[in-house]
């Protein structure tokens, strides 16, 4: 299995439609805090295993995600790339996986697994931090 990119290359090289569609087929999932399973997960549990899943080991913790990786400008993201929030105040305590159209996929604490508007002006765009690159995702040829 793969580890988690370093800095300057990735672990593992995954195919975006591949990735997205893992995600998306757990909308729905609920929020558990602690969860890393499909009977719930919290946002970092999501992450984690949707990456597992393609063979990409993660960080538990939205925190120990952000930590590591290849740092990704807001107007560079990919699909696939990790995006991170702060929600509490107290730096990084949100992960969730750019998903592209300026949508992100995460478990959310009062919605479950969910997509919402990464530059949502109400909310998430508030608490943006900032994104990690932790694949080599490639774009599907259509």
């Amino acid at each position: 299995m793969g580890t988690f990119a370093g800095n300057t290359e990735a672990a593992s090289s995954v195919k975006s439609n591949e990735i997205v569609s893992s995600a998306k087929s757990l909308i729905g999932t609920k929020y558990r805090y602690g969860g890393t399973t499909k009977a719930g997960f919290d946002c970092s549990g999501f992450i984690g295993y949707v990456y597992k899943g393609k063979g990409v080991s993660l960080p538990r913790t939205a925190a120990g995600m952000y930590s590591k990786g290849t740092p990704v400008k807001k107007a560079k993201l990919a699909v696939g790339d990790l995006v991170f929030f702060n929600t509490t105040g107290k730096g990084v305590s949100h992960v969730g996986m750019f998903i592209g159209n300026g949508q992100f996929i995460h478990a959310s604490s009062s919605k479950g697994v969910r997509i919402d508007k990464i530059n949502d002006p109400y909310y998430w765009g508030k608490k943006y931090v900032g994104a990690k690159k932790v694949a080599n995702v490639q774009v599907a040829k259509k």
